[in-house]
């Protein structure tokens, strides 16, 4: 779920790819880092540090991160552990000279590939998967960089958009079902810019040009005016996730140019559509907030019955989902959710949340509304139920964690404390997402494609 950010070309690379950074916060608050080049000493400075955007890059961070082109990485680990030490960007030195990475996304092969280095005298100073393209392309025996970096990446599997910084060039890679999303600017202020999300683009002054096409390597290198663009990859279906849309992105993020606000919209409106025929009378739609606030407002606008925040949303608290213990998402609920009583008590609620994947948030949820003194919570999800691990970078590993694999619609509706509980169909996002592409669903139908 990791964000990423690539600026060439403009003397405040650190300082826009930190606001870029903080734009894309919500994609993982564990650890970010920043690379600089480009400047006249030819040498890659990196400052990397757990903890949120805001509280890691300074005035004297600034001074560090000198040169006209950066990258940075905000981390959610799907891999590795939750240290400084599998904080990204990546730094290496190797034959050509200095290098450094940042990746989202998850390689499906990173154990089979890692070992193979390992047994060929390869030393690992990280637990993760991102650190194997650095011993892939400092292993290969190419005479150029871009070279390498085929070579290297004919090795792995999975999916991936890569942001790799020498001295001098700036090399993007998204893998060839494009997966994970990722997009293509121009700063007013001169130069370019790559960012998971098009959200990055509005904070700095950038105008969207495109998206990176699947399969694609861009090269930006100086004295060319446009990055130079290569197909690596030819013949595989485009597959975008489905849970960018759903949980992960900002809703005013356009992704393959799809608004993720109007698809969350309609991902409402198709729950109403189901419950159209349905006896239960509810006195008002509330959200989950924040992702569930489209989807509710879909819900009302398609039902008639009114929306009301019933739910206040302290925002000084991170999202619950990235955090990696159970412990802590428990801890993050209380503080970060709180009913308004005066509203709800003695009524019936339609409550919207956007997903629900091991379902201790949702149970938390009805428990503290009924505590609030509603009558009835009727529970409705805007997506279909989560039955399978995704590999593709999302942190469900196993089938044991996900509720929906291990109990019935309605255990997990007595499980929660529901009084009735439905989800979106895979039909029905499949209507809300467009019929124009094939997505990836894999969480839901458990259709593995990346073999």
């Amino acid at each position: 779920m990791c964000a990423i950010v690539g600026i060439y070309g403009n003397d405040n690379a650190a300082r826009l790819a930190s606001a870029s950074l903080f734009a894309m916060q919500h994609r993982g608050h564990e650890a970010t880092g920043i690379s600089t080049g480009g400047y006249s000493d030819k040498k890659i400075y990196t400052i990397k540090k757990r903890g949120f955007v805001r509280d890691v890059y300074d005035a004297d961070a600034f001074e560090v991160l000198k040169g006209d082109m950066a990258i940075g990485h905000n981390r959610y680990s799907t891999a590795g552990s939750d240290s400084v030490f599998d904080a990204q960007p990546i730094h290496a030195r190797y034959k050509l000279g200095e290098i450094s990475i940042v990746h989202n996304g998850n390689l499906v092969n990173k154990q089979e590939v890692r070992q193979r280095l390992i047994d060929e005298g390869s030393i690992f100073q990280t637990g993760m998967d991102t650190e194997n393209l650095i011993h892939l392309i400092a292993k290969s025996t190419r005479d150029r960089l871009r070279d390498r970096i085929t070579d290297a990446l004919e090795y792995v599997k999975g999916a991936y958009n890569f942001i790799i910084q020498s001295r001098s060039k700036l090399f993007v890679i998204r893998d060839k079902y494009g997966i994970r999303p990722l997009s293509l600017g121009k700063l007013k202020s001169g130069g370019w810019i790559i960012a998971s999300e098009t959200c990055a683009f509005d904070l700095v002054d950038a105008e969207f040009v495109r998206d990176v096409k699947p399969g694609e390597m861009l090269i930006f290198s100086e004295g060319f005016k446009e990055p130079e663009s290569i197909q690596l990859f030819t013949g595989a279906e485009f597959r975008p996730c489905a849970f960018e849309y759903i949980y992960f992105a900002r809703p005013d993020s356009v992704i393959d140019g799809k608004s993720v606000y109007k698809v969350r919209e309609e991902m409402g409106k198709e729950l109403a559509k189901n419950d159209s025929k349905s006896v239960i009378k509810a006195d008002m739609v509330i959200p989950v907030p924040d992702s569930g606030v489209p989807a509710a407002l879909g819900y009302a606008q398609q039902s008639g019955i009114p929306f009301e925040l019933g739910i206040i949303r302290n925002h000084y608290v991170g999202r619950t989902f990235i955090e990696p213990t159970q412990e802590m998402r428990n801890l993050k609920v209380k503080m970060k959710l709180n009913p308004m009583r005066s509203l709800i008590a003695g009524k019936s609620l339609l409550v919207i949340d956007d997903s629900i994947v091991r379902g201790t948030t949702s149970k938390r949820i009805v428990q503290m509304l009924k505590e609030a003194g509603a009558a009835e919570v009727h529970f409705r999800v805007a997506s279909p139920m989560i039955q399978h691990p995704c590999f593709y970078g999302i942190d469900t590993p196993t089938k044991e964690e996900l509720i929906n694999a291990v109990m019935t619609k309605e255990e997990v509706c007595e499980y929660i404390g529901a009084d009735s509980l439905e989800y979106l169909s895979i039909d029905n996002l499949k209507d809300s997402l467009g019929r124009d592409r094939n997505y990836s669903l894999v969480s839901f139908d458990g259709d593995y494609f990346v073999v």
